[in-house]
């Protein structure tokens, strides 16, 4: 049994549709409790005066997203090793966290994974938390 909600973190709702790479943005907007195309839009033009990328749907820059999370005070955790392993869904701290994994983002609510597909078999590299 694997610990996973699937969920588009209001994609749908704003709007938008078709499949994207949006998984920092659909991250964000549930850990954070902020409304989707609310949050799209606002990395979208972080991205744009970065990169000259204009668009949150098929990623967001590391760099885009690290300041977005620290100006509400998240801070980043590597993730902790386990028997020569990193960690997964279930290793995560109790609370909201947001676990970066190989070319994945997914918030993780009390080792659940709240994704729009099943990533609960990808390995976590670190995580974003409040202080």
């Amino acid at each position: 049994m694997t610990n996973y909600i699937m969920t588009d973190g209001g994609r749908a709702d704003a709007g938008y549709k078709g499949a994207c790479g949006d998984c920092v943005v659909r991250a964000i907007s549930i850990a954070l409790k902020l409304d989707y195309k609310e949050t799209y839009l606002d990395l979208a033009r972080r991205q744009k005066e970065l990169t000259g990328k204009r668009s949150a749907r098929n990623g967001v820059h590391k760099e885009v997203f690290n300041k977005f999370l620290k100006e509400r005070g998240w801070v980043w955790h590597s993730a902790p090793k386990f028997n020569g392993r990193k960690a997964y869904h279930q290793d995560m701290p109790q609370g909201v966290v947001i676990a970066r994994m190989a070319g994945h983002i997914a918030a993780v609510i009390d080792g659940t994974v709240y994704d729009s597909f099943d990533s609960t078999r990808k390995m976590i590299y670190g995580y974003w938390a409040t202080a």
